[in-house]
């Protein structure tokens, strides 16, 4: 078992600090420093046709969000400014939403804007070797006949909507919210795969913490719990966020795509539930773990304390003959010392029948 290298919160607390003296509006990249090239790909469809295009120039890619049909800008990489700035300068979007596009320690939000929605919710990677999660910012902004996804990396868990729309599924028939819809419905998704890595390894945890007593059980312990609250903290704004879709008037969402933010509101609730049965799980194996080391240490002192009763009168008797007065009847007899050898065996056979006896040993 491994200690953390980082945990998310102080990751998080040193990225916001990058912020400090910076004025409102300013797109500056405040994740961990990347050297791949941001890539672009794109998907235009209708429901009679489908064009799709990896590593899109970017004039190419602000084009395309004017073509017929829906558009799908999918940005791999938000350690560009530039890209974001031209992109934004392109659909219109508010300097503000550009800047926190950039700096990917939001909270998951949303907010509605004349002519588009924008949304921010985290995309979840657990790693098993170090007991950590990956938590990464995507930005999703829908328009009236586009939908543009930022991604601080290029690993993502849409391949299922890319899919659906190669296949030609119903998604190709409907509006751009549809799509918005489709994504944030797969990211919840990956939640339960982050959950159930974390099952499997609390599951091996707690089998560990019954067989063996080492500091680095508790330390794995500890590791998880802190994931979990983390989790928590980071999952429980993006139900806000589908209540608040579900709620809105603004025309982009249509009333036909709102039973599907509705079921993937639900989905929110169900892994937030998850959340806290791990956490509780976790603290029971945490309770269980310290009361098997309890247990571990009162056999100890059981077993020394049954010692030190047996050698206590065999103590006393050897200390009463080795005083060193004169007239002691049986220092001159001549079967005292075995006699008070065998006093003292007597003593000891007899305090441990005893205790058998008691069932105290």
């Amino acid at each position: 078992m491994q200690r953390l290298s980082i945990s998310p919160l102080r990751r998080l607390l040193r990225q916001s600090a990058a912020k400090r003296g910076l004025r409102p509006g300013e797109v500056v990249f405040t994740g961990d420093p990347r050297d791949n090239p941001v890539r672009i790909s794109t998907f235009v469809y209708d429901e009679s046709s489908l064009q799709e295009a990896e590593n899109v120039g970017l004039n190419e890619a602000c084009d395309l969000l004017h073509t017929p049909g829906v558009t799908w800008l999918n940005v791999d990489g938000v350690h560009d400014p530039s890209i974001i700035e031209s992109i934004g300068e392109t659909i219109g979007l508010h300097r503000l939403v550009q800047e926190d596009i950039a700096h990917t320690t939001q909270r998951a939000k949303v907010e509605e804007f004349d002519g588009y929605i924008y949304a921010v919710v985290p995309m979840l990677r657990f790693d098993a070797e170090a007991y950590e999660t990956h938590i990464e910012q995507v930005s999703l902004v829908l328009g009236d006949t586009w939908v543009v996804s930022f991604l601080e990396d290029p690993e993502d868990v849409f391949d299922p909507v890319r899919l659906r729309l190669r296949q030609g599924a119903p998604l190709r028939k409907a509006q751009s919210d549809r799509l918005f819809a489709a994504l944030l419905d797969v990211i919840v998704d990956g939640y339960f795969v982050t959950f159930e890595a974390i099952g499997d390894l609390a599951a091996e945890v707690e089998e560990h913490a019954i067989e063996h007593s080492s500091a680095d059980v508790q330390v794995g312990l500890n590791a998880l719990r802190r994931e979990l609250i983390t989790l928590r903290r980071v999952i429980w704004p993006v139900r806000e966020v589908l209540a608040q879709l579900q709620r809105t008037e603004h025309p982009l969402i249509h009333n036909d795509t709102r039973p599907y933010l509705r079921d993937t509101y639900d989905h929110v609730v169900q892994a937030l539930d998850i959340v806290e049965s791990l956490r509780d799980l976790m603290a029971g194996v945490l309770d269980l773990y310290m009361t098997m080391l309890s247990n571990r240490m009162n056999e100890v002192m059981k077993v020394l304390t049954v010692v030190s009763t047996v050698f206590i009168p065999i103590t006393f008797i050897s200390s009463v003959y080795g005083m060193n007065f004169a007239y002691m009847p049986e220092l001159h007899w001549r079967y005292g010392y075995p006699m008070a050898l065998g006093a003292m065996a007597f003593v000891a056979v007899g305090l441990l029948l005893y205790f058998k006896h008691k069932h105290w040993t």
